[in-house]
Formats: structure tokens, C-alpha cells, sequence
């Protein structure tokens, strides 16, 4: 097949780690940009960039590059395409643009001139003209423009690839898929042992770290993608790319998550379930201050309360109380936190031995890691222990570079002019359960349904013949609309669910309650 440009957008801060996936599922010329990797490949390519990528946020496919100074320049170079290639007067379709120009100051202004131009092409070449719909187009475009350098791009992912599709619940201010994911790849993690979220809110940590963990693509929950409404979509290609899970693994560790609020806890559980990843995840309501040394080596991941969306009574103390559990009960182990403000890193009291600038949404934010060890660092390190791993000390080498390009961002970001479409605005958006529901709208659209595969067996191993298949479809003829795993009528209290005894909460799992953790007041 032949081979073509494609760019895959990103947040920025995590352009290496996708450009690290891209080169491990096999796509050629990677080449790392600003919020995007650009690289190349075939068809089959795009559809498994959409499929595995877990730190992409969509993945356009240019059909043009030209020069513009102004939007007359645009309206012409579109107006030039051959649109019968990609659409007919019956397709419906939408236009998202992306500005930095001092040249071109309404990027909405931009859009209407190119959907003029796909329009005004119809009209004088068939006499019709195709619709436009801003929600569930068939087609969905993007025009960037940095100063007077124009990129014409389809968009194959359709809704962004954050919307994984396991999402059935949700509380304020969860993480979004993609930066969860990320993150996880920055740790290392590789589900060699057991894995802690002691601020775990609905779950997101848990599932994206599960998926991780055995191999999973995220786009085995998703109902659609956007190149499936192509002229030149390849059904039969697609469902081969889609039904292999050659490369799914077994997961031997267990995941456990951690929360002071029921709410979230439910959230998380009905996350999990919906995700297939049940067996493997535990999840128990408990105060951190409770929890005690795991039997097991372990890596913590969390993403507390840091006063942004959402802020604690006493988020000082708390910190500090995060801090003092770290040193005094995980001693020898290794923890991550993603937090904004400089007062709160130092209220934990630790010494971080790795941090890198992160942008979540628009909070400027670091991901830090704090190797935790008994006594000084010197005798730590005289004893053959490593603070930093080589990538790490590359990594870190980045984050004045990574700080420049963050501010500039920002300073577009308060900017009117810049409209950066659904991307930047959904993963920006506090308002996030608005979004879910954006997501869900887009769910009952005109796709052909595509639905999650069943839930992992509980017993034995986590893969046997028929799981997590489809015929036709991933989900059989007659279950509920996440699969079998999750029923949607009923109480949470269900078996496996939350029980109260003596007056504390707690999650149990086969009847047996579980110990240890950190617990926060609001979600992830």
C-alpha cells in the first residue's frame, strides 16, 4: 500500500513518549513537532495509529500544504482540490482551524472560507452543494496555519481519541485518558508489579495503567473512528487490525485504588467494570493517613487535589501529610505525582530526583518523581542506588525548552483569536461531565455501531477463546450496552461492590476486605 503523511497531535509535554509509540508500532520518518509527531505510513498504518496510540489525541492525514497571506489566498488553494475525492453533495461535514499568524487574526473566519470554497466547488461542479453540521459531520477537516504556512488536513479520528469509550461514569475534574496515559509511560510502567493510586477518583490511572498492563489498545472500547465514513474506507482491513489480540498479555499484579469519596469509588468501579480490568483492580474507600507498607514491590501514581478545580480544606497540610506517609511507609519504593504550585511540591518535605513541566489543560503543572529510601542520599547512592535513569537525565535536560514553548502556549491560549478547536477545548474544559455528555451524542450517531468486547473471565487466565472477541461486532447479539460485565439497573451494592462494616468503608473482593491506601476528598 502505498505510504502517505499523517500527524498525530498530542498534548504538549508528552511529544517523545508518542513518538516512542509511533516508532514501536512501525511508522516510518517520526519526527517530533510542537503538540504533534509527524511521521508516515499506509492505510493500515492510520487505522492502527487511531486503534493503539494511548498519548495521540487525533491523528490527521494532510491533503494539502500551501502558502497564504491572506484568506482570499485560502479560499483559492482550497477551491483547487478535487473534493469529489474525498466527498459528494450528500456528505455532511465540519471545519476546525488552528491559528498562529499575526496574518490571520479570526481563525473562525479562516474556516468559513474554506468551507465557502468545498461549497462553492460542488456548486459549480455538480450543482449541488454538500451540508455542513458542526455536530457528527461525515467529514471532519482541519486547516492549520502558522504565520503564512497552511496545512490542509482530514481528520481520521472523528471525536478526539481521549474519549476512549470505557468512560460510564465520572466525577469533577478527572484526568484526561491521554495525559493519564502518558504519564504512565513517562513512570516506565510495564506491568512488572503491583501498581497504587492513593487519590485514584473515578479511575482513570487504574484503567489506562490495567490496559497498559496487558497489551489492550484503547481503541477497543471506541464505537467509531472518523475514517470509517471515507470514500475509500477499507471495512475488511479494519476489522483484521481490530479483531488482533496477538499481541494482549497476561497481567500477574494487581492494581489497587484508593479514595476517601464514595462517589468517586462508585465512579471508579462502574470505570473498571465497563473497562473489562475488574479482576485485577481493587479498589477500597480509606483515609491515606491509614495505609501501611505493601507486601509487594509497588509503584505509586497519583494525581491529588493540588487547589486548581478543586480545593481541600487545608491542601497544605494535607501535602504535608502525603509527604510524611511516603518517607515513613514506602521506604524503598518510588512514587509520581502530577501537581501544580511550587508551595505544595514543597509541603511533601521530599527531595524530587526527577521532574518534568506538564501542561494539564491549561494549568501549568510538573510530574515529579521521588525515589524513597531510609537515611541520607549519599550512603542511598553509595550502596548502588540510581536517583535517575538516563532517560530521566534527558528527559529533564528538555524542561527549559519545554517552559519556553509553555509559555508561549499560554499566551495564545488567553488570546481571542485563537479558537483551537475540539481538541484544546475539550481537554481544557473543567466542565468535563458537559464533555461526557458531547461524547455520548456522538455515540448515537450515524456510525455503524461498534461495541466493547465482553469483560475479562474471572477465573483463570485473563484471556480464553471467545473473550474479548467479536463476531461482526465485539459485543454478541442481545447484551447491554457496555457488555455483560456491567449492568446498568440495580444498586452499586452488588457483589464485589462497597460494604460497610462498623462504620468504615471499604471495597471487597470475594468477600475478604482489603487494607491499606491513600484516600483523598474529590476525584482524580
Amino acid at each position: 500500500m502505498q505510504e502517505f503523511e499523517l500527524i498525530a497531535k498530542t498534548f504538549q509535554g508528552l511529544e517523545e513518549v508518542l513518538a516512542q509509540e509511533l516508532t514501536e508500532l512501525g511508522a516510518n520518518n517520526v519526527q517530533i513537532g510542537r503538540r504533534m509527531v509527524s511521521f508516515t505510513g499506509d492505510k493500515a498504518m492510520m487505522y492502527r495509529a487511531n486503534f493503539c496510540l494511548r498519548t495521540a489525541i487525533r491523528i490527521l492525514k494532510p491533503i494539502k500544504h500551501f502558502q497564504a497571506k491572506d484568506a482570499d489566498e485560502v479560499y483559492a488553494a482550497v477551491r483547487s482540490i478535487e473534493w469529489k475525492n474525498y466527498l459528494d453533495h450528500t456528505t455532511t461535514f465540519a471545519v476546525d482551524s488552528v491559528i498562529f499568524s499575526n496574518e490571520f487574526r479570526h481563525s473562525k473566519f479562516v474556516a468559513y472560507k474554506v468551507k465557502d470554497a468545498i461549497v462553492d466547488y460542488f456548486r459549480e461542479t455538480t450543482g449541488e452543494r454538500p451540508n455542513i453540521r458542526i455536530t457528527n459531520p461525515d467529514i471532519k477537516l482541519n486547516i492549520h496555519i502558522a504565520e503564512d504556512q497552511c496545512t490542509l488536513s482530514l481528520d481520521s479520528s472523528g471525536e478526539s481519541l481521549h474519549l476512549r469509550g470505557y468512560r460510564v461514569a465520572t466525577v469533577e475534574a478527572p484526568i484526561n485518558e491521554v495525559l493519564a496515559a502518558g504519564l504512565l509511560k513517562m513512570t516506565g510502567w510495564n506491568g512488572d508489579c503491583d501498581l497504587i493510586d492513593p487519590f485514584c477518583g473515578s479511575g482513570t490511572f487504574l484503567v489506562e495503567a490495567a490496559l497498559m498492563a496487558r497489551n489492550i489498545a484503547p481503541g477497543v472500547f471506541r464505537k467509531a473512528f472518523g475514517f470509517e465514513k471515507w470514500k475509500d474506507f477499507d471495512k475488511e482491513l479494519f476489522e483484521e487490525i481490530y479483531n488482533d489480540d496477538s499481541q494482549e498479555r497476561e497481567f500477574n499484579h494487581k492494581i489497587y485504588g484508593y479514595d476517601i469519596n464514595f462517589p468517586a469509588l462508585d465512579a471508579a468501579t462502574r470505570n473498571v467494570k465497563s473497562a473489562g480490568v475488574a479482576d485485577c483492580v481493587i479498589l477500597k474507600q480509606q483515609d491515606f493517613r491509614n495505609f501501611t507498607q505493601p507486601a509487594e514491590k509497588s509503584l505509586i501514581v497519583t494525581n491529588p487535589p493540588y487547589g486548581e478545580r478543586l480545593t481541600p480544606p487545608d491542601i497544605l497540610s494535607l501535602y504535608q501529610s502525603i509527604g510524611k506517609v511516603l518517607k515513613h511507609e514506602f521506604s524503598g519504593g518510588e512514587a509520581w505525582i502530577i501537581s501544580s504550585k511550587q508551595e505544595l511540591f514543597e509541603n511533601l518535605g521530599l527531595r524530587p530526583s526527577f521532574k518534568v513541566p506538564i501542561l494539564n489543560g491549561s494549568i501549568d503543572c510538573d510530574f515529579r518523581k521521588y525515589q524513597l529510601f531510609e537515611g541520607k542520599l549519599g550512603e542511598f547512592m553509595a550502596g548502588g542506588g540510581k536517583v535517575k535513569t538516563d532517560e530521566e537525565r534527558r528527559a529533564m535536560s528538555n524542561s527549559k525548552r519545554f517552559s519556553k514553548q509553555r509559555d508561549e502556549f499560554k499566551q495564545r491560549f488567553s488570546d481571542e483569536r485563537r479558537t483551537d478547536n475540539e481538541e484544546e477545548e475539550e481537554d481544557i474544559d473543567p466542565r468535563y461531565f458537559i464533555l461526557r455528555g458531547r461524547h455520548r451524542e456522538f455515540e448515537k450517531s450515524s456510525f455503524a455501531p461498534r461495541k466493547p468486547r465482553e469483560e475479562f473471565k474471572k477465573q483463570g487466565n485473563f484471556r480464553k477463546e471467545g473473550d474479548f472477541k467479536r463476531e461482526g461486532n465485539r459485543r454478541r447479539e442481545g447484551e447491554g450496552k457496555y457488555g455483560k460485565s456491567f449492568k446498568k439497573e440495580g444498586s452499586f451494592r452488588k457483589e464485589g461492590g462497597f460494604r460497610q462494616e462498623g462504620g468504615k468503608g471499604g471495597f471487597r473482593k470475594g468477600g475478604k476486605p482489603r487494607s491499606g491506601g491513600f484516600s483523598r476528598r474529590q476525584d482524580d
